[in-house]
């Protein structure tokens, strides 16, 4: 990488299905890459304080940094999104010079920063903080009213970044091993973030501030705030790792309609146990906490606001009739526990890690309460969403996600990779070995494709390249002579060769292995129109 001092404009490129040509900022690549001023410290612990102003929809605050020095260096990048303010900058009771640059604030060091040993910083800020336009998905502060008319206010930003309300180094790859939330509110409000309740503290202006540590690693846009009328009710799962704490908070006037609704925690869990292995945050608690927004996997604090409706906003996104069985918003959020916060991607660009595995959760929750049929007729009919409009996978080091196909795409790629692995035991192994192997850290596409090739003994390479970074998915070409059934592969990918179950004969599916020549093998069905491709494998099927 060339000096950072020395890049005064970053051109980056992504071509899109349409070829057509994106072009990224230095800004873009401050947001996104991990720039010198950034590469030296690693995180450690943020200690992050938070006031409410509710005059003027404003916060005040201070996050003090913990981190390792990696290598000798002085100049540190520390990221908090405009219009919010910087007041000071403080290490070793010294005030330090910065500049700000859009949301990067460049901080001159002034003690000897010695590698391998941990230094703090502390960042006094204040500000009015972006407001949510269409949470969750355009991010920033939540400011609403409840049905009474009462404050309610949460935070969402994946994506967009936690720095549009603290400062941080706000960049996935960098995760601090815990963290404390301290928010003060008005007396007569609550406050719900990550973690599990410190202490009640109330102040001399008779404001009380709640104090929240987080004992695991935890990603800067999971950090949440959740402030209303809440009332919490308590109950435990005893799971693979012992007892876990379960809490519900929601609004006082839904505790009745919560306490039945939410009753689905308990076998989910146990679901998404047995396939994915412990639930990642015993130390925090499994938390789930209404909010003025649809949902997100905030860790330890999942937010949900589906209104205690089946399905997702009470429709069914497979149109297969299974999913208004269950709350989507409760499983689906509730699965980014093991795929988005135990495992993280080191870039946005791979996010399909934290999507494409946790749509399938859904697919093998359903399995797990109404069967195995029901379970692939729901993954199956998720594909009518499906856009196949750019790749999934973004450009990389510019904060950029790909396409949102990553989620139903990634689902059914997910599934036809199950097919393939014709093994459930070796397929559940994966998983778990997946969540186990990976345990709180950050990862790449790349560690996830080797981990898969390793346990099963296959190369799964070109199937991951063909979903993933390209738009078209596989079709297979067949045709009849005779008695031979002759087939390929057209994909983008130079010599894909996915096998695929196909009807033979009359004794049910059976593989072929296709590649991109014709190949040929014997066909004994009594009638060629019986002739199917398994539809459980996401693919084109073509008679030539």
């Amino acid at each position: 990488m060339r000096g950072f001092l020395m890049i005064s404009l970053v051109l980056l490129t992504a071509l899109t299905a349409g070829a057509q040509q994106t072009t990224f900022t230095r800004a873009d690549t401050l947001r996104g890459t991990i720039t010198p001023p950034r590469a030296w410290w690693d995180v450690k612990v943020y200690d992050l304080h938070v006031k409410l102003e509710m005059g003027d929809s404003s916060l005040t605050g201070f996050n003090a940094i913990t981190y390792r020095v990696l290598k000798v260096d002085s100049l540190m990048q520390i990221d908090l999104q405009t219009p919010m303010e910087i007041d000071s900058i403080v290490q070793d009771k010294q005030s330090l010079d910065y500049v700000r640059e859009g949301n990067a604030i460049f901080v001159k060091t002034k003690a000897k920063q010695l590698k391998g040993k941990d230094k703090k910083i502390i960042v006094f800020y204040h500000g009015k903080p972006r407001q949510a336009v269409n949470p969750p998905w355009d991010g920033g502060i939540i400011w609403r009213k409840d049905n009474q008319g009462r404050p309610w206010i949460a935070t969402a930003c994946q994506g967009l970044g936690a720095s549009v309300w603290w400062p941080n180094k706000d960049h996935q790859s960098d995760e601090p091993e815990k963290m404390t939330i301290s928010v003060t509110t008005p007396p007569e409000l609550v406050d719900v973030s990550n973690g599990k309740l410190k202490k009640k503290v109330i102040e001399k202006d008779g404001n009380i501030t709640w104090v929240w540590a987080v004992n695991n690693p935890i990603n800067n846009y999971d950090v949440a705030l959740n402030i209303g009328h809440y009332v919490e009710f308590k109950d435990t799962y005893s799971g693979e790792g012992g007892k876990l704490e379960l809490g519900f908070w929601v609004l006082d006037y839904n505790v009745d309609t919560a306490k039945q609704h939410f009753a689905v925690v308990k076998p989910m869990l146990k679901c998404f146990e047995f396939w994915f292995g412990k639930y990642p945050f015993y130390k925090d608690s499994y938390k789930l906490v209404e909010s003025p927004h649809l949902g997100m996997e905030h860790q330890s604090a999942v937010a949900y606001g589906n209104k205690f409706q089946m399905g997702y906003k009470g429709t069914d996104l497979s149109g297969s009739g299974w999913g208004l069985k269950w709350d989507f918003i409760i499983v689906h959020e509730s699965g980014h526990e093991w795929f988005g916060n135990n495992i993280t991607t080191k870039d946005i660009a791979d996010m399909w890690v934290h999507e494409s595995f946790t749509n399938y959760s859904e697919t093998l929750f359903t399995e797990c309460q109404y069967g195995r049929e029901a379970a692939f007729e729901y993954v199956t009919g998720t594909r009518k969403n499906i856009k196949n409009d750019i790749p999934i996978i973004g450009p990389y080091g510019v904060n950029v996600e790909g396409s949102g196909d990553m989620y139903y795409k990634g689902g059914n790629m997910l599934h036809t990779i199950r097919q393939v692995v014709n093994n459930d035991y070796v397929f559940r192994d994966i998983l778990r070995g997946l969540n186990k192997t990976f345990w709180h850290q950050t990862v790449t596409t790349r560690q996830i494709e080797e981990y898969f090739n390793q346990k099963t003994n296959m190369n799964f390479n070109k199937v991951f390249e063909q979903y993933l970074t390209h738009t078209s998915i596989p079709t297979l070409e067949y045709h009849f002579n005779g008695s031979q059934l002759q087939f390929r592969w057209v994909t983008d990918v130079e010599n894909f060769n996915m096998p695929v179950k196909v009807t033979l004969g009359d004794d049910g599916y059976r593989f072929i292995y296709p590649g991109k020549q014709w190949q040929s093998t014997n066909f004994t069905l009594s009638d060629k129109k019986k002739f199917k491709v398994d539809p459980n494998f996401y693919i084109n099927v073509k008679e030539i």
